[in-house]
């Protein structure tokens, strides 16, 4: 009974943990980001907007050497959708565009801006009418309940204790829905929520970032991002003539940073942190001591297959910026050394390497050893850098690499090349067993302090952060695994005596964080399953 009894309450938490990963997976299919993914060769079908501009726009904006001074589209892609909706409608853009329909028009603008076309401003705060009555000052102290940006602390641990939360497990099967919020145009809730002093603060496909009151759900403000905002906004202090006392922190998918006042949703500065058409900033910012570090991600290996695209040029990287102005501090690459020209295929394209090692997870931060902690992902290119698939280290000042630790060797893969490969695939394609979790630092009850670090392969592994990352334990939570198959996306809980972790098989474990034994392992079942009555009946 007791066996059953966890796993029906851990069931119920999984659904919840399976929809969320559900929404991010799905943002990577929504239109506006579709059509960042430009598809050539085959590799993906090509966006409308795409097919527009190569027959009416690249002639003019397209290569490295734009005629007559056009801006390339590069240049473009900083522009918002309605920007470019306006200027090929009424703007200095008008007669060129005089021939495209008005729908080839929006799928222009949806295509370079990188996101939904707004010309209503629906999707703004102010259009709403579930606006807030009153907007009280926000307040951070005593906020126990708060899980602000990715985790509730900077060891990305992911656990709420129950007092502070609210909630014990049970209480879950009594839940009811209080209030929705509906994304105007948009079809995804791009990523986590962040949760502060009762408001919640989050962001969409559709470029919005909303502050809403966590009780009523009334909308307090909205800010318009240039694309798409994926990453948990995190909540700290400013020192600014411009703000409030408190600023929301986030980034979007053409690799834009913000601050905005928390309070008002006014924004206070933007940077541009990578010049790389194809990257991104795809989960949250850490915030620490006036400092903000931002994750660097892309999307080059959907479409770097395509014979014609000088495959790979993107190494991940972790941005540092001052909070209170945006100044870059400084830029760390999880591959050292810069892609250099390697080989050109058949038809003469120029190929690069090393490539690869994106950071799609919230840097973990360790005061006490003056350093960061991000899982890399695979390598593009081949040999796999020894970095890619592989805990690293920066340190927090100056962002010199301290050290590196590999979870899986000779991993270089490109989804572009699934099923299909070209020249410019790997010869030998890896197992895309990215580190998408952030690392957990944890301190156990004798006051050893881990590193807990979960692979796609579905292996655990344990480091001593205070040796270097040495390695202390593994454990195996999957027998057999079949390649590009991932186990584990984003990880699972932390707390001193367990290790949660849920498995994309429908399997929920916990381990002993100070061996790596497992506690207990359950199939979860779905509430049919359980024989118990659904909210639907």
């Amino acid at each position: 009974m007791e066996r059953q009894a966890r796993s029906r309450v851990a069931a119920r938490i999984l659904e919840i943990s399976f929809a969320a990963i559900a929404l991010v997976y799905a943002a990577g299919t929504a239109p506006a980001v579709r059509a960042q993914l430009k598809g050539g060769g085959g590799v993906l079908p090509v966006a409308p907007g795409e097919q527009v501009f190569g027959k009416t726009c690249a002639q003019c904006h397209a290569g490295p050497h734009p005629a007559n001074r056009a801006p390339d589209e590069q240049t473009l892609e900083k522009m918002t959708p309605e920007a470019i909706y306006a200027s090929v409608t009424t703007g200095v853009m008008a007669p060129a565009a005089k021939s495209l329909t008005d729908q080839q028009k929006r799928d222009l603008a949806e295509y370079l801006g990188g996101r939904p076309l707004d010309l209503s401003d629906s999707g703004s705060a102010a259009k709403m009418p579930n606006r807030c009555t009153s907007n009280p000052e926000l307040n951070m102290s005593g906020t126990d309940a708060a899980w602000n940006g990715w985790s509730t602390g900077l060891g990305n641990a992911r656990y709420q204790p129950g007092t502070s939360a609210g909630l014990a497990a049970e209480h879950v099967g009594q839940l009811k829905l209080k209030w929705a919020f509906g994304l105007p145009n948009a079809s995804t809730m791009y990523g986590q929520p962040t949760v502060v002093d009762g408001r919640i603060f989050m962001g969409s496909e559709n470029g919005y970032v909303y502050s809403l009151n966590g009780a009523s759900g009334c909308v307090y403000w909205s800010y318009h991002a240039k694309s798409g905002v994926r990453t948990s906004p995190v909540i700290g202090e400013v020192a600014s003539a411009r703000a409030g006392k408190f600023a929301a922190y986030f980034g979007d998918m053409r690799g834009n940073v913000y601050a905005v006042d928390a309070q008002t949703g006014n924004l206070i500065w933007t940077r541009k942190v990578t010049t790389h058409e194809y990257a991104r900033i795809s989960n949250g910012p850490a915030l620490y001591d006036h400092r903000l570090y931002v994750p660097i991600s892309a999307t080059e290996e959907v479409f770097s297959a395509d014979p014609h695209y000088p495959c790979c040029t993107f190494r991940g990287s972790v941005v540092a910026l001052d909070a209170d102005t945006g100044k870059v501090l400084w830029k760390a690459y999880t591959i050292p050394g810069a892609p250099k020209p390697v080989k050109k295929n058949s038809i003469g394209t120029q190929l690069y390497a090393p490539a690869g090692a994106a950071v799609w997870n919230t840097p973990t931060i360790d005061p006490q050893r003056h350093a960061l902690y991000v899982g890399t992902g695979d390598a593009y290119t081949e040999p796999a850098a020894k970095t890619s698939d592989a805990v690293v280290a920066f340190d927090l000042v100056t962002g010199k690499m301290l050290w590196s630790y590999q979870t899986e060797e000779n991993d270089a893969w490109m989804v572009g090349c699934v099923p299909e490969t070209t020249e410019n695939c790997p010869k030998d394609l890896g197992t895309d067993h990215d580190i998408g979790s952030s690392p957990i630092l944890l301190r156990l009850k004798n006051g050893k302090r881990i590193l807990l670090v979960t692979p796609k392969s579905g292996d655990v592994f344990a480091l001593d952060p205070d040796k270097r990352g040495a390695f202390l334990w593994k454990t195996p939570l999957i027998k057999t695994i079949a390649p590009n198959n991932g186990e584990i996306a984003f990880g699972g809980a932390a707390v001193a005596n367990a290790f949660y972790i849920p498995l994309e098989d429908g399997r929920f474990v916990a381990l002993d964080p100070v061996n790596g034994k497992v506690l207990w392992d359950v199939r979860l079942q779905s509430l049919r399953e359980l024989g118990e009555k659904t909210p639907n009946g």
